[in-house]
């Protein structure tokens, strides 16, 4: 580990300051922590912010829902609103990392995470992400893990975060502070697909904060959930999830709101599959015909192939759990 500075932001108007002249901003640290262990992450300063006040969870007048960025997982999970109105946000938590981590991790780390890909992690290896420029070994080497959407000549790494995947299907939106003041980010937008510059992941300027990510108010009744498919049960990253969100009125579906983890640079947002159910009745031959375009403009690699035929049945399963069978 490489030496750096620390500080403790005392108020937010301390963190910013500290942010505009080049810290990173640290809370739970469950993931930064373990990058500079490796050397992958090196940063001069180091800025808490787990003693700001943006920890609320807060239930807007027309259902909507407004989450802090320093709310751990564990108690975001645990909301009863986010249980009763977004089951699918708190399903997703609940099947992130272990016990220990959601109590430590916070929603606004969660988001910001880097990717699990080895290659990164691994300071030898060459990757653009890592230190741009230098190649990525992941298209050559082994990459069962990797994309198959999303992907670009220079990066092929997944996006490691579940809650991310409940986010990007809900359409949230990311709140910011920084020097010029306050903004949102509309979701789709704040994660960043790798192009030809991979080492910039987020929509973020210099010395910018998360405040929140918003939750919008959606019709009701909504049946929600995610899905995670793994390797093993627990501690481990996705092979492909689906987080599905669907309002059903008058036994036809008025809206649908999907989207895939473990298979994009990105949570991607399956707008495909959305349409074909819009407008359509609840019934097992829609839910595979839907499913069918999940995959979409795929790139698979070498090892990740089986990754096309399994978002597929991911897709489908959670749509049949989440919208019944007929």
């Amino acid at each position: 580990m490489h030496p750096f500075s620390y500080t403790r932001a005392a108020d937010t108007r301390g963190a910013l300051d500290a942010g505009r002249r080049g810290g990173r901003y640290i809370a739970g640290g469950t993931t930064l922590v373990d990058l500079m262990r490796e050397t992958v992450e090196r940063p001069d300063t180091l800025v808490d912010i787990s003693g700001l006040p943006l920890r609320d969870i807060l239930v807007a007048k027309d259902g909507g829902l407004r989450i802090g960025a320093l709310a751990r997982m564990a108690e975001t999970a645990a909301h009863p609103t986010v249980r009763a109105a977004f089951p699918v946000v708190a399903q997703a938590l609940e099947l992130s990392a272990s016990a220990q981590l959601r109590n430590m991790a916070t929603i606004g780390g969660n988001i910001m995470q880097r990717t699990r890909c080895t290659y990164f992690r691994d300071v030898s290896a060459d990757c653009n992400k890592r230190e741009p420029g230098s190649g990525c070994a992941a298209r050559d080497g082994f990459n069962r893990m990797h994309a198959i959407l999303g992907t670009s000549e220079s990066c092929v790494a997944t996006h490691p975060s579940d809650v991310a995947v409940a986010f990007a299907a809900l359409e949230a939106r990311v709140h910011v502070l920084g020097p010029d003041g306050a903004r949102d980010i509309p979701f789709a937008d704040f994660l960043l697909r790798p192009g030809s510059t991979p080492s910039r992941e987020q929509a973020l300027g210099k010395g910018e904060l998360i405040t929140a990510v918003e939750i919008p108010a959606r019709p009701r009744p909504l049946r929600s959930g995610y899905l995670k498919v793994r390797d093993r049960q627990s501690y481990e990253f996705a092979l492909t999830s689906a987080a599905v969100a669907l309002h059903i009125r008058g036994g036809v579906i008025r809206e649908a709101k999907v989207a895939a983890g473990g298979v994009g640079t990105v949570p991607w947002k399956l707008s495909a599959v959305e349409q074909a159910l819009v407008g359509e009745r609840p019934s097992d031959a829609l839910w595979t015909a839907a499913a069918a375009h999940a995959a979409d403009g795929a790139r698979p690699l070498h090892h990740n192939r089986f990754k096309v035929a399994l978002l597929k049945r991911t897709v489908e399963r959670q749509l049949r759990v989440v919208g019944g069978s007929k």
